[in-house]
């Protein structure tokens, strides 16, 4: 066995521990799991999210479209039936 130490804010340790007691776990033992996770699926066992809630990659595409929005590029016209989405889908082709 070896040991790691790790600095964290009390508040992040107490918060964590009160969570993962009510889930039966103290901290060793939940960063014992989250390690053997990371070995099964070779990273990071969870999505790392942005202050959104989105990942890194779904944001920078939502920026993206947004710029383009405000610039008046792709955009779609407006369209009331499935029909006139396939026509115009159809028609970008």
């Amino acid at each position: 066995m070896t040991t790691i130490q790790v600095r964290i804010d009390e508040q992040t340790k107490k918060a964590s521990s009160k969570i993962l007691a009510e889930l039966g776990l103290d901290l060793s033992s939940a960063i014992k799991v989250y390690l053997k996770q990371v070995i099964a699926t070779k990273g990071i066992p969870f999505s790392l999210l942005t202050k959104n809630g989105f990942t890194q990659a779904e944001e920078a595409l939502i920026l993206q479209a947004s710029r383009e929005a405000k610039q008046g590029k792709n955009i779609s016209p407006g369209m009331k039936t499935a029909a006139q989405v396939i026509d115009y889908l159809h028609a970008k082709k």
